[in-house]
């Protein structure tokens, strides 16, 4: 079987790794010539646990190809993936001028039948724009072609893509017809010998059952968020709470951990455009308007803690950051915590030392040399008055606390994630805070 996927981003590029890996031979498109000569060299533009050895194994195979001309591939698929991006407008709705340029260019260039699958994010109606701009192009040619559309949304959790993608706990599809839900079957067939879920249904449901998801999911952040700020006031323990509240069935215990705010590209991005499309509705989204509010005042909840223990005066200090990406396993830092406290932490004029096992060049990119850059984690915390914890990555989960007692000026820990038993904490010397 041969398809093809626009689009070389993160869902793109994991898609087309984990269908090639199951035989299906597999032709990723992008207008970016460095991205896509690069990948023809293995260069892999984003980090994901095993991503980069996949793509080589099936790039070796002959099985996974990477080009710049769509065009070239048209008339050898059956299924073609929309995967480019979707980015946040100005407005806070997802700008769909990509998705649509696609589109165009598969009208302008369809000689056969083709199923025209939506794989990004994307409000609720895009594939009818999508089905309007290529009929409206077929028009323009003279040609009578069949072609059918599709809504495909991914479910993957960066740093745990490829597990989610070759074992997905369900596979949304949203299709018109019977050919495309017999493609959709054939083409998903590999993935659920194993009695994984494919869930067929309407192309507007398919859409807004993305995000929902992630709405929900951002709403139960925020809420155990909220919930946490208050357990503070009241001197009741949030992690007790946690536990007690997720062995109720009903509730369960995922997505229940109070931290320092969500980030990332989806969960900001889609909430902010579900509100967007209630809006355009004439329908208010009050809960998410709440779930947003709580977020962003969340992404800021380490600096208030440690301008509290530093009585406000941050002249001659030394702040230590352990983690700056989003969540661990990734190198993303789009809307993460780390930018929002560095931010706030710069403006105070005290000094910054940051570590991530995997994010440091991405951090460079967008901080130049406003911070100074650790070679580990323990090189971050010399001579720190205060170590914040952002990202709970493994390495940080049970450092050498009389090495850090050393290093430190103060041992003072803010921990972004509760990561830490409190007890051992001032058992170990150290003045310790948590969410």
């Amino acid at each position: 079987m041969n398809i093809a996927i626009v689009g070389t981003g993160y869902v793109g590029l994991v898609t087309g790794a984990c269908f090639s890996e199951m035989g299906i031979n597999v032709t990723c498109v992008d207008v970016d010539s460095t991205k896509i000569q690069n990948l023809n060299q293995g260069i892999v533009p984003i980090y994901e646990p095993g991503l980069e050895d996949l793509i080589a194994k099936n790039f070796s195979a002959g099985r996974l190809k990477f080009t710049t001309d769509i065009m070239s591939c048209l008339d050898d698929i059956e299924v073609l993936f929309n995967a480019v991006g979707t980015p946040p407008d100005e407005d806070g709705s997802a700008d769909l001028h990509y998705v649509l340029d696609v589109a165009r260019t598969v009208g302008q260039n369809l000689n056969k039948y083709l199923l025209i699958v939506t794989k990004s994010t994307v409000p609720v109606g895009t594939a009818a724009k999508v089905k309007a701009v290529i009929q409206e192009e077929l028009n323009k040619r003279g040609v009578s072609i069949p072609f059918d559309v599709a809504s495909n949304p991914e479910f993957l959790k960066e740093g745990t893509a490829i597990k989610d993608f070759m074992g997905p706990d369900r596979v949304v599809v949203g299709t018109e017809s019977d050919r495309a839900k017999n493609l959709m079957e054939r083409l998903y067939k590999p993935f659920t010998l194993n009695h994984y879920r494919m869930i067929f249904t309407d192309i507007p449901s398919a859409e807004m059952i993305k995000y929902a998801a992630n709405a929900m999911l951002a709403t139960r952040i925020s809420f155990m968020n909220d919930i946490a700020n208050l357990c503070q006031l009241v001197g009741a323990d949030i992690n007790m709470v946690r536990s007690g509240i997720g062995s109720d069935s009903r509730i369960g215990n995922k997505f229940l951990y109070p931290g320092c705010g969500y980030g990332g590209s989806c969960f900001p991005k889609d909430v902010k455009a579900l509100i967007k499309t209630a809006s355009q509705n004439g329908y208010d989204m009050q809960v998410l308007k709440a779930v947003e509010t709580v977020n962003e005042k969340q992404k800021s909840i380490l600096f208030r803690k440690i301008q509290k223990i530093f009585n406000n005066d941050f002249s001659g200090k030394t702040v230590a950051l352990w983690g700056l990406s989003f969540k661990p396993e990734t190198d993303d830092m789009r809307e993460a915590p780390s930018l929002v406290l560095i931010d706030l932490l710069l403006k105070t004029g005290c000094n910054i030392r940051v570590y991530d096992p995997v994010a440091m060049d991405e951090a460079k990119r967008r901080l130049g040399d406003s911070v100074i850059y650790a070679r580990d984690m323990y090189d971050a915390t010399m001579d720190a008055d205060a170590l914040l914890l952002l990202t709970e990555w493994k390495e940080f989960r049970l450092p050498a606390w009389d090495v850090l007692r050393k290093l430190m000026k103060n041992p003072v820990i803010v921990d972004g994630r509760n990561i830490y038993d409190k007890n051992e904490m001032r058992d170990n010397g150290f003045i310790y805070e948590n969410i």
